[in-house]
């Protein structure tokens, strides 16, 4: 697929389900990161890769934070919390891992972590990989972030669900760019 076309057509897929992108298309998809827009070239981010068994313990995690906030969460929803990570055969986790520089703040270099993201986004639809990039109070959750092993410094950015399309993929209307673009 031609650059400008995955772009102009990329979208969220939810329904992912196996198998797993093969090795080649996996690294297409990491090194795409690497070309975020990334201002002192300091790479400010770091990614975990789960899957297999790592989702099923993403999901035990999930509902360890969940309970740490409300101990008494029915069942349905405690196990509707346990299988959010199973809702595709691989989650990339994008971490912002800050650097100390004089000239380029934190907020660019989370928003550098979130373009690296956005990269992977487009990679994977480029060749045909269903993805979704999702974050919610997990996210936020300082016992998620403490189980992934984050640093006091570091923030979850994305959980950058990846997987084989499962299911009719939506269309959306072409973007009205005159109420988006105008000049100054």
């Amino acid at each position: 697929m031609k650059a400008l076309d995955a772009l102009h057509s990329r979208i969220s897929v939810a329904r992912l389900s196996s198998p797993l992108p093969d090795a080649a298309v996996l690294e297409n998809i990491y090194r795409s990161a690497f070309r975020a827009a990334d201002h002192g070239l300091l790479q400010p981010w770091r990614f975990l890769i789960i899957k297999h068994a790592a989702l099923e313990k993403l999901g035990e995690l999930f509902v360890k934070a969940a309970l740490s906030d409300d101990s008494e969460i029915a069942p349905e929803k405690l196990e509707s919390i346990r299988r959010k990570p199973l809702r595709a055969p691989l989650i990339l986790v994008t971490i912002s891992s800050l650097k100390e520089h004089p000239k380029v703040p934190a907020y660019e270099q989370e928003l550098s972590a979130a373009a690296a993201t956005q990269n992977m986004l487009v990679a994977a639809h480029a060749q045909g990989v269903g993805a979704m990039w999702r974050t919610g109070s997990m996210a936020y959750h300082p016992q998620v972030m403490a189980g992934l092993g984050l640093a006091k410094h570091e923030k979850i950015i994305a959980f950058l669900y990846l997987g084989t399309i499962d299911g009719p993929v939506r269309t959306l209307a072409e973007p009205q760019l005159h109420k988006f673009f105008t000049e100054w």
